[in-house]
């Protein structure tokens, strides 16, 4: 209880004030959980603010187009998030209306325990504990526990251990997982960060097992699982008078869905006919699982070279309206700043 009731003091004082927070409007707070699941609060915001104006509900966003969405989503990556979120909209409306249960919300696409906990404790106040890295971070540091956080045994350790910590309404006047989820979520980000955390002034300070055996940087413990591959590609944007061509993203892919200038492939080689020009080499740019470095090239013809039957022609005044990965709009830059030089 000292423990919940620490985190619930330091919450009222500093923590972050976000617009999500303002309201109970499931779908609202459901759109923060999906942008915020691997992208920073300052650049998810922005993102919010943007689709709650574009589709204000559920039922504007589940009818809008995927291309839409993967437009307005463009440069946040992991874009099955998008996708996902565009059926989970879909998925609420047949329901019609959002789940209140953890089952219930675990069902709609993309909706994980933790996601399914923060909605379910803010929007309709179910006693639902939230375990992401923010609660890792500040749990395995206070009670010292070392096992692995990407175990199943871990997982189950900190679950349990984040649930029971839930305080008991008798003691508050609002939704106690609601204000405790957040507050352990506003810790984890603001007080006991993963590089330089704030342990002089921490409340928690007399009490963190971390601290006391000065494993502070060594907790949370992560088992290195992930071997991360290097794959080189080579980009080449062809240009025929005013189009350009472009292909899209087959299923099954990370960027299923977006588009791409032509990609060069073992299978397909381009027959070179025009001004060839190399733009930049060795571009890195990292995924989660791999290191992609790519090559960018600007071909402009005369005359359409022969493509693969996926790929499509499209006016050059258009292509904004084509979602694409951030590498290809690193690419789109390239060409820019070549015609500005060049004009």
């Amino acid at each position: 209880m000292e423990f919940a009731s620490l985190l619930m003091k330091w919450f009222r004082e500093n923590g972050r004030d976000l617009p999500w927070r303002q309201t109970h409007d499931p779908y609202a707070i459901w759109l923060s959980e999906i942008i915020l699941q691997q992208t920073q609060v300052k650049q998810g915001w922005d993102y919010w603010e943007r689709f709650m104006r574009r589709w204000p509900t559920v039922a504007e966003l589940a009818a809008a187009t995927e291309d839409d969405v993967l437009r307005e989503w463009q440069g946040l990556g992991y874009y099955s998030r998008a996708r996902n979120l565009h059926y989970a909209a879909r998925q609420v409306v047949e329901m019609g209306g959002f789940p209140q249960t953890l089952e219930g919300l675990r069902s709609l696409k993309g909706v994980g325990d933790y996601t399914a906990a923060a909605i379910g404790s803010i929007a309709f106040g179910l006693s639902a504990a939230v375990v992401d890295g923010n609660v890792y971070r500040v749990l395995a540091r206070h009670f010292g526990i070392d096992t692995p956080i990407n175990t199943t045994e871990g997982k189950k350790t900190f679950a349990a251990l984040a649930q029971s910590l839930l305080p008991s309404s008798e003691h508050f006047d609002i939704s106690p997982s609601s204000e405790y989820n957040q507050a352990i979520m506003d810790f984890g980000a603001i007080q006991c960060t993963p590089q330089s955390p704030h342990c002089l002034i921490c409340p928690l300070m007399e009490t963190c097992d971390a601290l006391r055996t000065g494993r502070v940087a060594q907790l949370p413990v992560n088992q290195k699982t992930l071997k991360v591959k290097e794959r080189h590609l080579s980009y080449i944007y062809i240009r025929c008078g005013r189009q350009v061509a472009i292909h899209r993203r087959g299923a099954g892919d990370i960027w299923q869905g977006l588009w791409e200038p032509y990609l060069e492939t073992d299978c397909h080689k381009l027959q070179l006919k025009g001004q060839y020009t190399i733009l930049q080499r060795g571009v890195k740019h990292v995924l989660t699982h791999r290191v992609l470095l790519a090559d960018f090239a600007l071909l402009q013809s005369e005359e359409q070279p022969p493509l693969p039957s996926d790929y499509i022609w499209v006016d050059e005044a258009v292509l904004g309206d084509y979602a694409v990965p951030r590498l290809v709009e690193h690419l789109y830059r390239q060409v820019r700043l070549y015609d500005e030089k060049n004009a």
